[in-house]
């Protein structure tokens, strides 16, 4: 399981860098103040997790982070029984030393975890606001301070990973994109340091290649991708390379498809 726990004192300067699309901080604002529980949806690499990093720090709050995988189980989140120097102990998991402490618990790509992490949000997620322990004996109230955030790429649902209606509809949700051109461009500008005339062609073959999606290709080239890549150019590595190594590699397997897509990047990179 990969958790990542967040120091809450952020000073200013230390705040992540995000780029707001739309209302989105003041959405999470208003849930942060209504303890509502929150659901991020949108493709890999669009923003979710920086949006939930930069939030977190700017309401100067903790932040555990939990990325989602096949094997993610409840106990996982909740804590389980372990042994300890011959004795048998107690060990909280994330969500719930988030529920007791307070702070920001993120669930990255939810729909990958086992299906019973869903019973533990349940309660978690209406007006009861609690976390029953079964193994404990406990039933832990949320306190203000706490808030659940989970996020899911709705491209990578099949029949065996959706999000229950049922779960679903227990959270409000903001829906994210890629950024307009011209945003996209002055992001990976500052995040790279690639001046915007260098980076404006590799959004525009990002743009082309996100076309494919759904045809020869299972997910477009992300926002992280571009960074990566403009990152790469501005070190000193050729835009050929660059391109190959960030936008076209990690894209696909399938040597006719790398061929297409470098075929498609042919006017940068040759």
């Amino acid at each position: 399981m990969n958790i990542a726990l967040k120091n809450p004192q952020f000073p200013e300067g230390d705040i992540p860098a995000y780029s707001p699309s739309g209302n989105e901080c003041a959405l999470f604002e208003s849930a942060w103040v209504r303890r509502l529980p929150l659901l991020l949806k949108g493709p890999t690499g669009c923003g979710k997790t920086r949006f939930v990093a930069h939030m977190a720090a700017k309401l100067g709050l903790p932040l555990a982070t939990v990325s989602c995988h096949d094997d993610l189980a409840a106990a996982d989140l909740a804590g389980r029984y372990l042994l300890k120097g011959g004795d048998t102990v107690w060990v909280d998991g994330p969500l719930t030393r988030a529920v007791r402490q307070g702070g920001i618990c993120y669930l990255d790509e939810i729909v990958e975890a086992r299906k019973d992490v869903a019973v533990v949000l349940h309660p978690l997620t209406d007006d009861r606001r609690i976390l029953p322990l079964e193994r404990t004996g406990e039933t832990l109230e949320a306190p203000p301070g706490f808030m659940l955030v989970v996020s899911y790429n709705p491209g990578y649902q099949n029949l065996l990973k959706t999000l229950k209606p049922s779960t679903r509809q227990r959270f409000i949700a903001i829906e994210f994109d890629f950024l307009p051109r011209d945003h996209e461009i002055a992001v990976v500008s500052r995040e790279s340091g690639l001046d915007e005339a260098r980076v404006a062609p590799l959004v525009d073959l990002a743009h082309r290649l996100r076309a494919l999606k759904g045809h020869d290709l299972e997910e477009g080239v992300s926002t992280r991708l571009l960074v990566y890549c403009a990152s790469l150019v501005d070190s000193g590595l050729s835009l050929r390379d660059a391109v190959l190594a960030t936008m076209i590699e990690p894209l696909t397997d399938e040597p006719e498809v790398k061929a297409a897509l470098i075929e498609i990047a042919g006017a940068i990179i040759h």
